[in-house]
């Protein structure tokens, strides 16, 4: 098996979200997990001044293209490249071609291994982001992601909610 590596794909300006968000359905839909790890639209804060007044907003920092992570086949090309919105990836022809490490670097986005001392069915306590001290019981965990899904109560009901491994500790 291929190791993935991040792609960049050009899409029409304005549906970056739309675009992630119709990739991120496609992937559940076709159990692709395992093969496309993460789409991402890189964002950057921003103080704008308007009215004279400041005010934080973040800002595409490409505007017209989402990142992708994953193991580049057949089936994924397939599903990327036919995703509404999506007019190709950037490359020659129809060939991708990946980001280098290098690339990487100024976006941000690093990809260190969290090693874990916790499995599924371990209860957890959350320690950071939005869920923090909350604590659930893991019911998957996604090691290329880096990521967990715990169920918490909300509103008197089982949730499953998606959390990075560096946020949460084993109880």
């Amino acid at each position: 098996m291929s190791e993935a590596k991040w792609y960049v794909v050009h899409t029409y300006s304005g549906y970056e979200n739309k675009v992630k968000a119709n990739i991120d359905k496609t992937i559940e839909n076709r159990h692709l997990e395992e093969q496309i790890l993460e789409v991402r639209v890189p964002m950057q804060d921003v103080v704008e001044l308007k009215n004279g007044v400041q005010k934080a907003a973040q800002k595409k920092m490409f505007p017209g293209y989402v990142l992708i992570h994953m193991i580049m086949n057949d089936d994924t090309w397939y599903v990327v490249r036919n995703t509404r919105g999506v007019t190709g990836f950037v490359g020659p022809g129809s060939k991708p071609i990946p980001l280098t490490d290098a690339e990487m670097a100024p976006l941000g986005i690093r990809q260190e291994n969290i090693l874990v001392d916790f499995a599924e069915g371990d209860t957890v306590r959350v320690i950071a982001g939005a869920w923090a001290e909350t604590v659930g019981v893991i019911q998957a965990m996604n090691v290329p992601k880096q990521s967990l899904t715990i169920n918490v109560e909300l509103f008197g009901r089982e949730t499953p909610v998606e959390i990075s491994f560096s946020e949460v500790k084993k109880l």
